[in-house]
């Protein structure tokens, strides 16, 4: 058995929105979705504190947006673990490869993923990655810059 989901988080971590603006954001990926079933599955979620917005299994790879290197994703649980137990007041850390400081928001995630205190997700959402043009119609609804991740969590 697995779960799949389609999160759209805003861009800045730490950004939540009003419950009007939630509320229309996930009125808007309702109509993006193919079938009742679909929307039934949707939820807006918000957290006390930065969590991680993983796309599971359909991680391939982790790299420096910075010069390109791929990091083992052993460097970056333990990135995360230290943020987790600092409560992620900050995202920032230096990578290993270049020694530049970076947020691991900002690094490259092949599937793309990031960290929110906010997201819109949909359980089982029967449709692909949403279209640039769904994602600015989300944006303009929320007033936020967002990203979105597909995720497949296997049970």
């Amino acid at each position: 058995m697995s779960d799949n989901y389609l999160t759209v988080i805003p861009a800045d971590p730490y950004w939540q929105p009003s419950k009007d603006a939630a509320e229309r954001a996930a009125s808007v990926l309702s109509g993006m979705l193919p079938e009742d079933d679909a929307r039934s599955g949707l939820e807006a979620k918000w957290h006390d504190s930065v969590e991680v917005v993983s796309c599971a299994s359909n991680l391939e790879r982790i790299s420096c947006p910075h010069c390109g290197a791929e990091f083992t994703t052993g460097w970056w649980a333990e990135a995360v673990s230290e943020r987790y137990d600092e409560g992620f007041t900050t995202l920032l850390g230096m990578v290993p490869c270049c020694g530049v400081q970076t947020s691991l928001n900002e690094l490259v995630y092949d599937w793309p993923m990031g960290f929110a205190r906010f997201g819109v997700e949909v359980l089982y959402p029967n449709r692909a990655w949403l279209t640039d043009e769904e994602l600015v119609s989300l944006t303009t609804a929320l007033g936020h810059p967002l990203r979105q991740s597909l995720s497949h969590f296997q049970r």
